[in-house]
C-alpha cells in the first residue's frame, strides 16, 4: 500500500489517539490535515491496515467496529455512555482465572467500563 498523504493523515490520527477510533472520527481528525479525505477512503485504508496487521479491530460493547494500532500493549477500554468516546485503559485488574469456574479454562479476555469520560461527567 502506497504512503500516500491521505494515509500519512490516517495513521497521524491513530498515533495522536487515546482509545479505539470509529471510522468517522478518524475522518474527522485525517480531514484536517487531507480536507479532500472522505468516508470511502476512510474505509478503504483501514480495510488494507488490518489486511497488513497494521491495525486491529476492537469491538466494544454493541457499538460498531473501532480500530486502533496493532502492537500495543494488553490493555482495556473505557466508554463513555454520553458521547460514545472509547478511551484505552493501561493494564489488566489482575488474574482472570480466579472469575473463571471450575473446571474452564480462560484463553483470553476483554474488560468494558461503561460511563461517562471527565468532559461528560
Amino acid at each position: 500500500m502506497r504512503m500516500t498523504d491521505q494515509r500519512r493523515a490516517i495513521l497521524a490520527a491513530f498515533d495522536a489517539a487515546t482509545g479505539p477510533l470509529s471510522p468517522v472520527e478518524v475522518l474527522e481528525v485525517a480531514g484536517a490535515e487531507v480536507p479532500q479525505l472522505n468516508l470511502t477512503t476512510v474505509y478503504r485504508n483501514l480495510k488494507g491496515m488490518v489486511e497488513r496487521d497494521e491495525l486491529v479491530i476492537v469491538r466494544v460493547s454493541a457499538q460498531a467496529a473501532r480500530y486502533e494500532l496493532a502492537g500495543l500493549a494488553h490493555h482495556h477500554h473505557f466508554l463513555c455512555e454520553s458521547c460514545d468516546r472509547v478511551f484505552d485503559i493501561p493494564g489488566c485488574p489482575g488474574s482472570i482465572q480466579r472469575l473463571t469456574p471450575d473446571g474452564f479454562e480462560t484463553t483470553a479476555h476483554e474488560v468494558t467500563l461503561v460511563g461517562r469520560c471527565q468532559s461528560c461527567a
